[in-house]
């Protein structure tokens, strides 16, 4: 893929030239490196898809609309044709007996570094974050690693799409998000949606002395001065966005900055603008700061997006839930605080998805999504919410509805095959399709597990 400003191959720049021309590429160590050090997986992607395929009598669960018992689906060219009860069966059309099985669409990871982030302890193949605080121009989807090991256990669980964002804990806006599913040889491949949003990183702004006990007490003011002057420096990068755009809109010879240029769609409201916000005080500092510079904001985390659920429904601002199996924030919450958040924000008639922490700590574990979904749905949340929280719903926010999140004619057939409920541990995804292609489901796991069968196989010979 070619740089608009250099017409240089931005994903074969070390970060060392790309940062030369401007260009910021999600690591320090440079995307090279990532390549260098990470070994590939022994998946092979499959080829596309060569003649019609229709599925037969399995429970088609459509989630945007009614359930089809014993129903069958057609797809050709990668996209989903028709589905129902009876459907018109193309001649040269291959027919797969899926009776008794539960078809759904693939579940979307809604923030994650997946792609960016591989091994903690090798820092070669932890590709997320850039240095600085100020890298609107980083952009995620050409530091996705396609070989990552990491992909196939996600979508092992049916986990088809994942939203991989550029997530430095030391930035503050740390770049452009890329959703990409889960199968292809390139990262050009796997974009489903090249730049999705633009992601700010909001420093603390919870001040409670209890969370400072002696001797850490001391640095409460520091600790405040500091969040304050962060504060500064992201409205700082705003204004003088804002400067930028105007200055070019005046002068077609304005010299290009290729960080202010990364913001203009999200100041002209055609890019999302994705806060990362837990407590009350960051959530209403980013619908204040949201509405100042007219930005379609949506906030990631929303621990305390319940207490301005009001402001949250009236404004239209989706919540992007993270990591319900968390501890409560404070003293004296109630257990199940963070299990609840989503029932709260539904029952408010909040837009909401269902997502996890998005650190390379939850990277090997992003297959749980539909987990996280059960304990919501265990804690007040409707079944059939819970399903569509992390199917539909994470569509919807990020723009991509058209093409993915429900069993439609005319998305792409981007499903998985399963025995039962997804959101039930005991369930096996048997089957998995991505742009009507059936895709590998093995895993390096599955893999280490068939080898070490073999051994104590061979000892009982």
């Amino acid at each position: 893929m070619m740089n608009k400003k250099t017409n240089l191959p931005t994903a074969k720049l070390p970060a060392t030239i790309a940062k030369l021309f401007g260009i910021a590429v999600l690591s320090s160590a440079g995307t090279l490196g990532l390549v260098d050090f990470a070994m590939a997986s022994d998946n092979v992607p499959a080829a596309a898809q060569k003649i019609p395929l229709v599925f037969k009598g399995a429970t088609l669960h459509t989630v945007r609309g009614d359930n089809i018992v014993n129903g069958s689906m057609l797809v050709d060219k990668g996209r989903i044709v028709a589905l129902g009860s009876q459907i018109n069966v193309p001649a040269n059309a291959q027919v797969i007996d899926v009776t008794g099985k539960h078809i759904y669409p693939g579940m979307i990871a809604a923030n994650t570094v997946m792609g960016l982030a591989e091994v903690q302890s090798v820092r070669a193949t932890l590709d997320y974050a850039e240095a600085g605080a100020i890298n609107p121009n980083a952009r995620a989807l050409v530091a996705v690693n396609p070989d990552s090991e990491l992909i196939t256990t996600a979508r092992a669980n049916g986990v088809l799409a994942t939203l991989s964002v550029p997530n430095s804990p030391a930035g503050l806006i740390n770049g452009t998000s890329a959703l990409i599913q889960m199968d292809g040889w390139t990262w050009e491949d796997m974009a489903v949606q090249a730049e999705v949003g633009l992601h700010i990183n909001l420093p603390m702004l919870r001040f409670n002395p209890e969370l400072f006990p002696a001797p850490l007490d001391t640095r409460l003011e520091e600790i405040r001065k500091s969040s304050a002057q962060r504060l500064k420096m992201l409205e700082d990068a705003f204004d003088a966005a804002l400067a930028y755009r105007d200055a070019r809109a005046q002068n077609d010879g304005t010299q290009i900055d290729v960080r202010w240029e990364a913001m203009l769609p999200a100041l002209a409201g055609k890019r999302p603008v994705f806060i990362h916000a837990q407590d009350v005080n960051q959530i209403r500092f980013a619908l204040n700061f949201a509405q100042r510079y007219q930005l379609k904001l949506v906030i990631v985390g929303g621990a305390d997006a319940p207490v301005l659920a009001d402001v949250l429904k009236q404004r239209q601002v989706p919540v992007i839930v993270t990591g319900i199996h968390k501890l409560p924030m404070r003293r004296g919450a109630d257990y199940d605080a963070y299990f609840s958040v989503a029932a709260k924000l539904a029952q408010a008639g909040v837009p909401f998805c269902i997502a996890r922490a998005g650190t390379d700590d939850d990277a090997p574990n992003e297959r749980n999504l539909p987990y996280e979904a059960a304990v919501a749905a265990t804690f007040g949340l409707d079944p059939n919410e819970a399903l569509k929280a992390i199917t539909l719903y994470p569509a919807q926010i990020l723009g991509v509805a058209d093409r993915l999140g429900s069993l439609d004619a005319g998305k792409l057939a981007n499903f998985f095959v399963t025995n039962g409920d997804p959101l039930e541990t005991t369930s096996k995804v048997e089957q998995i399709y991505i742009q009507g292609r059936m895709v590998d489901s093995s895993t390096k796991q599955s893999r280490l597990t068939e080898k070490y069968q073999q051994k104590y196989l061979q000892k009982k010979q």
